[in-house]
């Protein structure tokens, strides 16, 4: 009996995770412009670095090639925070309320929001680097090395939607839940995204050098231009996981205290 319990238990948890993944996909294609503008937006950037700024700034290779990697976690910020929002305006409109009289798990909400973040961050990255590609980003990497880079960045992203999924469970509004995530959106632009961090002043070069996007986009630029990691891929590694683990337990522990509140 306690294990038919458990099967049941678990197929049930599935199917509310399905259902709820099913509604913030649908949710997203509805919302076309947020989706638009998270693509759009970094890849102005992208143009904007390697057409305006890119002559000047000296990376010891072709300048398209360096940016690309800082780029894709750009965009996964951008991603991230339509999430936070999402989760917001999930949290304050009575959608929680609603489900607590159905037959369903209000935590598969969650579930629902970071899926559907993984998927449209799929379609923007793609976007993104085909856009890289016809801009003439010309990757050196083996098939193993894409796959490396997509498994961290797969990493990242899920880190990142869990963090946003907390944040969105915190905020008062949708408009603060885009406050909160200001940070993900900065952040970036404090590493080696952009410029080598040799050239920011000490202060910068500290900050930027012991952060966790540094080595996620250092160990996805030497992946896809064939350029030697050393330790970095495993600084990034430990990141990513120390990060998606505190973020799910975060989000976690943050929406069973306001749902139950």
């Amino acid at each position: 009996m306690t294990t038919i319990a458990v099967h049941g238990g678990v197929r049930n948890a599935v199917s509310d995770s399905m259902t709820m993944i099913g509604r913030s996909i649908r949710l997203s294609r509805r919302n076309a412009d947020t989706l638009v503008m998270s693509i759009v937006l970094p890849l102005l950037l992208m143009s904007l670095f390697v057409y305006v700024f890119g002559g000047a700034i000296d990376t010891g290779t072709r300048y398209i090639n360096y940016v690309v990697p800082g780029t894709l976690l750009l965009c996964v910020g951008y991603g991230a925070a339509s999430t936070a929002m999402s989760v917001a305006d999930d949290m304050t409109s009575g959608m929680i309320d609603r489900l607590r009289s159905l037959p369903i798990r209000s935590s598969a909400v969650l579930t629902g929001h970071v899926v559907a973040s993984v998927a449209r961050n799929l379609l923007s990255t793609t976007v993104v680097i085909g856009a890289a590609v016809a801009m003439g980003f010309r990757p050196d990497a083996t098939v193993t090395d894409w796959v490396l880079a997509a498994g961290l960045l797969l990493l990242y992203v899920l880190a990142l939607s869990w963090l946003a999924a907390g944040l969105g469970v915190i905020a008062k509004s949708v408009e603060s839940a885009s406050t909160l995530s200001f940070l993900m959106l900065f952040l970036p632009y404090l590493s080696s995204a952009f410029v080598p961090t040799d050239t920011m002043p000490s202060f910068l070069q500290a900050v930027s050098e012991n952060q966790p996007i540094t080595p996620v986009i250092e160990t996805v630029r030497g992946l896809l231009t064939g350029t030697p990691i050393g330790d970095t891929g495993q600084i990034a590694l430990a990141w990513c996981v120390g990060l998606l683990t505190c973020s799910f337990a975060f989000a976690a522990w943050l929406f069973r205290r306001r749902s139950h509140g």
